[in-house]
């Protein structure tokens, strides 16, 4: 079975899934946990029974005081006139993407604006977030990525291609999450380059040799 026809074998963490369900996650994570929604028919299942526990719970809680102009404000809202102007049509977007993702891009991957960083070119998304950087990530076929541990936390989603490193094998529609515990080098399977988004909340920290001379000045 092709990669991009196969059920995911990575998933996020099950307390990950539980925080998107409430709807505790910061934007970028959640992005990338619903980008993985869109291609995991199991971890799909699992949210919604998430999210359906989390409402029967919350009906058992005692109501909470509302401020007295709360209704005033739901009518108000109610009853805005419609815009003059209906809305532009999104782009159709990549169909690499899913749709979660694609919402966010808009547009071709080629007409985005790839940095090229060695055997690694990035395009960063959802700016405005501080302490978090989200990037598209494209590793050329056959081709490792320095290898790294993390000062925080690496989410990494694979949307084409494939890579491998010290923890599996990862396809299409799978997650690997990493820490200051997990040091590893990505390479991209021979044949196609590896698309991902990636999601930290820290800078990276390189490993090699060189690559520990060029930490005070790594941003990524």
């Amino acid at each position: 079975m092709s990669s991009a026809l196969a059920c995911p074998s990575h998933h996020p963490a099950d307390e990950r899934l539980l925080d998107y369900a409430s709807g505790a996650l910061p934007e970028p994570t959640a992005l990338l946990v619903a980008t993985h929604l869109a291609l995991c028919p199991r971890c799909r299942r699992e949210t919604a029974e998430l999210g359906a526990l989390a409402g029967a719970l919350l009906e058992t809680m005692p109501p909470e005081p509302v401020a007295a102009d709360s209704l005033e404000r739901v009518l108000t809202r109610i009853e805005r006139p419609a815009p003059a102007e209906p809305e532009p049509a999104r782009p159709a977007g990549d169909p690499t993407l899913p749709r979660p993702l694609r919402d966010y891009v808009g547009g071709q991957l080629e007409a985005l604006p790839w940095r090229r960083l060695g055997p690694v070119a990035e395009v960063q998304l959802l700016h405005g977030f501080p302490g978090f950087t989200t990037r598209l990530l494209r590793i050329r076929a056959g081709i490792g990525v320095p290898a790294h541990t993390h000062r925080g936390h690496e989410l990494t989603l694979v949307l084409s291609g494939a890579f491998s490193d010290e923890g599996g094998h990862y396809l299409r529609g799978d997650v690997e999450e990493a820490d200051s515990e997990v040091t590893h080098r990505p390479v991209a399977d021979a044949g196609e380059d590896c698309l991902c988004l990636a999601v930290t909340d820290a800078p990276l920290k390189l490993t090699s040799r060189f690559g520990r001379l060029l930490n005070p000045f790594v941003r990524i």
